[in-house]
């Protein structure tokens, strides 16, 4: 029979009267103490963040709270409207859609700049190596994550505020640079206006956090499951799920009838 490799979690653990997360008591060392923020940056980093870290971490962590009546947004209170007995279900329906189009696609941003900049400390010739970053994307015929937006043009607002704040804290390093050279790179090639949008900042300034790509995605999971809970109680105070799937049916069989 083969070894079995012996289960192992550093996270948490509880007795009769105490729990302890990362090494600190719950009761007394957090609860009280601590922020959400600084929470999620405690389970992510294993440590708790200093002042700078904990004011750059909160700042990108706010940013995708909430953005309307988004796929998300939608899913959620559709969910609701047919199971209204678990909100839980409609909340993870709409954190369900958080891919590589919308929310997610700042993990494939903070790939690309970790993968192409895998030691910061050695940065190199950062406007060289987004023109490949933009040259290589489009061999492949992909489109270049973190730039451009549908709704923000010319500027995503987001961006720029979150690039000042990780500047006035000391985290406005390569990662940040990189980003904004391959902005600039592809609008260039391309020769339009595809500015860094409020993933490719997260995606930026994360890595300059040192937050893994392959969780970077979870920032916006965090963040978009309390708005989600907004639109829960909006939903139950002003519903609109019904309207909306009256409108769809009346609007898509329109020319059937």
């Amino acid at each position: 029979m083969a070894k079995r490799k012996q289960l192992r979690t550093d996270i948490c653990w509880s007795t009769e009267d105490k729990i302890t997360i990362k090494g600190l008591d719950l009761c007394q060392d957090i609860m009280g103490k601590v922020s959400l923020g600084d929470m999620a940056f405690l389970e992510m980093m294993d440590r708790l963040p200093n002042e700078r870290e904990s004011r750059v971490f909160n700042a990108l962590a706010v940013i995708l709270v909430e953005h309307g009546m988004t796929p998300s947004a939608i899913v959620t209170r559709m969910t609701l409207a047919g199971a209204p007995e678990a909100m839980q279900a409609a909340v993870a329906a709409g954190l369900s859609g958080l891919g590589s189009v919308f929310v997610g696609s700042m993990e494939n941003a903070a790939r690309m700049l970790q993968e192409a900049l895998p030691d910061p400390a050695r940065p190199g010739d950062i406007a060289a190596l987004a023109v490949r970053i933009v040259d290589e994307h489009a061999a492949r015929a992909r489109t270049v994550p973190g730039i451009g937006h549908h709704i923000h043009k010319p500027v995503d607002p987001r961006a720029p505020r979150l690039f000042e704040i990780a500047r006035d804290n000391g985290f406005d390093g390569p990662y940040v640079a990189l980003m904004q050279a391959v902005a600039e790179a592809a609008q260039s090639r391309l020769g339009k206006s595809l500015p860094v949008n409020a993933t490719g900042a997260i995606a930026a300034v994360a890595s300059e956090l040192g937050i893994p790509w392959r969780v970077v995605r979870g920032i916006g999971v965090m963040s978009r499951a309390i708005g989600l809970v907004a639109h829960v109680l909006e939903e139950l105070r002003e519903p609109m799920a019904r309207e909306i799937k009256a409108m769809v049916e009346e609007e898509a069989t329109a020319h059937l009838r």
